[in-house]
């Protein structure tokens, strides 16, 4: 049944935390060692020559005048075979070493697990390192020691951090393409990440090293930033043309040669939005209310903030002064974001949002990042301020992205600061997956005519084939790889009208039957192989235009139209103010999300008061994070398609069937109204609260009796979301596992869990953890039956954190159809509601 908005979230109260069951741990099997004369062989040569100079005296300098030996202030990287759990042990053995930062890499089919690992030793560190292997080698290593021997043993390589690591190869192109035009002097700005060292000398050395190096070569900087809360120091530079081509060669007497630089990218560029078929909106008297303080801020372009439907709802702070040289004509992003999440799509006539929202723009003229900033920075001021000026705010909206950092497994210091801060800050960043507007092939047609004659389900199939052939150029878009942000993908739905939606019958509706990503939706999945995006939001009915014929047709997304579009305020044009347009994309969606979450606090506000309201920021934050995937599905008939389409078949695939499908789809659509608001033959209840290290806490779930005796369709569900303290340049990134326990009644409920969702270890990657068990037999329900639902923090990774995690917790129960549902499990949550009906 269709959200009733009479019927509001019920709410339960967690039992007292309790001690987690200490169970037999389950055995990890070691990978295998390699052998011993491949130790010395492959690894044996570079000690020997570390030794041999140690010997000499006058080490450190003939050390360094080597770029591949072993050298003090040397980034080292070792590749180990398998996860060697003690390597941060033996690690802290040895004097002088600091770990830098952890990385996992893609495997091969010989070995499916490789790890690197970075150091950076001194002196003493170096000659310590050579004996230990000179000691394991003739089996002398003693006790404490023991734990370098495993390292030795899987060590499958180690050199040092060079020019080839320093410039990605995804950069080293970017540059190019940026270069190619210039003459050798003309200056080209770029972002160079330094080593990050937490020692302030060392830092401070370092970023000379780079500096003088780049003001050798006629370049200069123009901003710096060292944030030790992520381990990230970094400088935006100006380098002449010449020398960014030393880079791009990756030429060891260049920038890329200095020990003191990680890595080397293009300066940040913004991704865009289009606002398109501007018409003037018509001039409608409304009683204006009183609005009231925002819960939610908006992160992105200038906004015109004087637009008729704007200007009552925008709490605008401009703290590094964009908005007087940002042409009005220009302000296309942050126009469409805020009357997204104020309005909604305006095609849908929704109410708008009873608090304002707290606008920052980070974005100048021409919706592009200042010029002189690095965005990390940027983006850190912002969130700090805005925490000091509006305490309130649970919600950060971010549809912004790089567009010159997809995301390849190591996460980008723009995702690393909004981990930190939404768990430092209690702050819910909702994110944009990131838009792909670059054309692509799809086989299978010799012309453009034939791919729009094919039928829908010919045309999906296609689609699906092609996207997952360049899959690897579609990546999320940084920030969007948050381990404990929400990212949204763009879905192909909107509310066009069926006559505007002739409009668009000049372009390709690569989807006419399914419930799907956008082609141009970045892909997951995300870090560590977590579940990205998280879900899907309306992104706009997504059309193709045909760019080229050669063997195959070549297509690109089209712009949004009235014909295929969400309808926004838009900024004026040729002398015409108050226009609305239509616009699309991961942005729109993330914006939609956003809106979503405040419904949420809206509706529990409503149906709580203050005792809502006196949950911390952090509580309600996590909260709305649950609520919000919660209702997430995969559309049964998509998500069939894609299994069909893409395999792989057999016996024991499901998990790399349903890998495929995520990758797309994340957790699946949310509809926004389910997020909201319960239905007669639908409760959806709700919990929040901390869990300390080794803790398990459960929460009784009431089971209606009206559900009982009846094999209809039904089904349970629960989502737990949490923010996780984030332990920067590890592998073990995220510290905190938080997950649902498998209930016992399902046998009696008469439920299990059912195809259509990812599956528990790709679930239990990231920050949520979600589950659905679902049947039709009948349930067995006694009076006053309760599920007792427990969470558990699982054995921290890395070392053992202290503090406490706060969740959200979300878990549904229905049966199509059962019309008592509903007011039977609230009359036994009644003293949680308020008793008057709940408008929302």
């Amino acid at each position: 049944m269709p959200s009733d908005p009479t019927k509001p979230l019920l709410r339960l109260t967690p039992r007292a935390d309790q001690p987690r069951p200490i169970g037999r741990p389950r055995p990890v099997p070691s990978p295998d060692a390699f052998p011993r004369e491949r130790q010395t062989a492959a690894i044996g040569p570079k000690f020997a020559r570390l030794a041999e100079v140690l010997a000499r005296g006058n080490a450190a300098l003939e050390l360094r005048a080597d770029p591949a030996g072993l050298a003090p202030e040397r980034l080292l990287v070792f590749e180990v075979r398998g996860s060697i759990s003690s390597f941060a042990a033996a690690i802290q053995q040895v004097a002088g070493l600091e770990l830098v930062d952890e990385e996992e890499l893609e495997g091969d089919e010989g070995d499916e697990h490789p790890f690197a690992y970075l150091l950076v030793p001194d002196m003493a560190a170096l000659q310590n390192l050579e004996s230990l292997w000179r000691r394991w080698q003739a089996g002398e290593l003693v006790r404490g020691e023991t734990t370098w021997a495993n390292v030795f043993e899987h060590l499958r390589d180690l050199r040092p951090w060079g020019p080839n690591d320093r410039v990605h190869p995804t950069d080293r192109t970017f540059l190019a393409t940026i270069v190619d035009d210039h003459e050798d002097d003309q200056l080209i700005r770029v972002e160079i990440e330094l080593v990050f060292r937490s020692n302030d000398a060392a830092a401070g050395a370092s970023e000379a090293e780079a500096s003088r190096a780049i003001t050798a070569r006629g370049g200069a900087i123009v901003s710096r930033a060292r944030l030790p809360d992520i381990s990230y120091h970094a400088l935006l530079a100006d380098i002449p043309a010449w020398a960014v081509r030393e880079i791009i060669e990756q030429r060891i007497e260049g920038i890329a040669g200095l020990e003191s630089v990680m890595h080397i990218r293009p300066q940040s560029e913004a991704t865009t939005v289009e606002i398109a078929d501007p018409s003037e909106i018509p001039l409608v008297d409304s009683a204006e209310q009183a609005l009231g303080e925002p819960i939610l801020a908006l992160l992105d372009g200038v906004p015109v903030s004087a637009h008729r439907q704007l200007t009552a709802h925008i709490d605008l702070d401009d703290p590094f002064e964009l908005e007087p040289h940002a042409l009005v004509e220009s302000r296309a992003h942050g126009t469409a974001m805020a009357s997204l999440i104020i309005h909604g799509d305006l095609n849908r006539n929704e109410d708008r949002l009873p608090r304002q929202i707290h606008v920052i723009p980070v974005m100048g003229n021409g919706d592009a990042f200042p010029d002189d900033r690095l965005v990390v920075d940027l983006i850190y001021l912002a969130v700090m301020r805005l925490r000091e000026q509006r305490p309130g705010i649970v919600i950060v909206n971010l549809s912004l992205g790089n567009r010159y950092r997809p995301f390849h497994n190591q996460l980008s210091p723009w995702a690393r600061l909004l981990d930190r801060l939404s768990y430092r800050l209690g702050l819910l960043f909702v994110v944009s997956a990131g838009n792909q507007t670059t054309d692509f092939g799809i086989t299978g047609y010799a012309t453009a005519s034939q791919y729009e004659d094919a039928d829908g389900q010919s045309r999906a199939t296609s689609m699906i084939t092609a996207l997952h052939g360049v899959m690897a150029e579609r990546r999320l878009l940084s920030p969007a790889e948050t381990v404990n942000g929400i990212t949204v993908g763009g879905g192909n739905i909107d509310s066009v009208a069926p006559a505007d939606r002739a409009l668009a019958r000049a372009l390709i509706d690569p989807f006419p039957s399914h419930l799907m990503a956008n082609p141009s939706s970045s892909l997951g999945p995300g870090f560590a192989r977590s579940i990205k995006p998280d879900i899907l939001m309306p992104g706009a009915r997504e059309h193709m235009r045909f760019v080229r014929n050669h063997a195959h047709i070549d297509v690109v997304p089209a712009a949004a139209s009235r014909g295929a579009g969400l309808k926004v305020a838009a900024p004026p044009r040729a002398g015409r103010e108050n226009l609305d347009g239509y616009t699309n994309g991961t942005s729109a969606a993330a914006a939609l999300a956003s809106r979503t979450c405040h419904r949420i606090h809206d509706a529990l506000e409503a149906a709580y008061g203050e005792e809502f309201l006196r949950l911390t920021p952090t509580q309600r934050a996590v909260l709305l994070k649950a609520l919000l995937v919660h209702p997430a599905q995969w559309p049964r008939d998509t998500a069939d398609l894609i299994k069909t389409t893409l395999g792989p078949t057999g016996r024991g695939q499901a998990s790399k069937q349903k890998d495929n499908i995520r990758r797309f789809m994340g957790y699946g659509y949310v509809d926004a109204d389910d997020a909201v608001a319960c239905a007669a033959d639908r409760a959806t209840f709700f919990a929040t609260g901390l869990l300390g290290a080794d803790r398990i806490v459960t929460i009784d779930v009431p089971v209606p009796v009206a559900i009982g005796g009846k094999a209809r369709p039904h089904s349970l569900s629960a989502t737990v979301a949490w923010f996780t303290p984030v332990s920067p340049g590890r592998k073990s990134y995220r510290s905190c596992r938080l997950k649902i326990l498998k209930p016992t009644e399902l046998n009696a409920l008469a439920v299990s869990g059912h195809s259509w969702q990812p599956d528990e270890n790709q679930s239990n990657r990231g920050t949520v953890f979600s589950r659905c068990w679902s049947g039709e037999n009948s349930p067995v329900v006694t009076p006053n039956m309760t599920i007792p639902l427990v969470i558990q923090r699982d054995p921290d990774q890395g070392a053992p954190n202290d503090e406490m995690v706060p969740f959200g917790l979300a878990v549904t129960i229905s049966m199509p159809g059962e019309v008592a549902l509903y007011d039977e499990v609230r009359a036994r949550t009644a003293p949680h509601v308020r008793a008057q009906a709940v408008d929302l």
